[in-house]
């Protein structure tokens, strides 16, 4: 089995929502989470990431991949916090073997406490 099908599942068993963008900005997958959070929109994948945001955030997004690109070790930025939802989201550099950037990506995680109970195989 490609070590890629294992990845995919990884992201796709993402119980938040992570969107991958190549550098043109363009909107290349979608996990589930992220399919279900941003459905009022209809498909997203093959939209530009840009036209989702404001003027200001683009800006932002922007400034982020350009440093992204400065140096291999600049990898992730902090950029919002939803406190209503708990929730930090990420811009997360993408890159191939060589190092070279080749992308990102947009990650949330929640901080609040978890609800599932342990090991409830139910």
């Amino acid at each position: 089995m490609e070590l890629s099908q294992y990845f995919k599942s990884i992201i796709d068993q993402e119980r938040s929502a992570v969107v991958i963008c190549n550098l043109e900005h363009e909107i290349i997958y979608m996990n589930p989470a992220a399919v279900a959070r941003y459905a009022k929109h209809g498909s997203l994948v093959g939209a530009s990431l840009l036209d989702c945001h404001s003027v200001s955030s683009n800006e932002k997004i922007k400034r982020s991949v350009e440093w992204f690109a400065e140096e291999v070790s600049h990898n992730i930025v902090y950029t919002f916090r939803n406190e209503k939802e708990k929730k930090d989201v990420y811009m997360v550099a993408l890159r191939d073997e060589d190092g070279k950037l080749i992308g990102y990506y947009e990650k949330h995680e929640c901080r609040a406490d978890e609800t599932m109970k342990m090991y409830d195989f139910s």
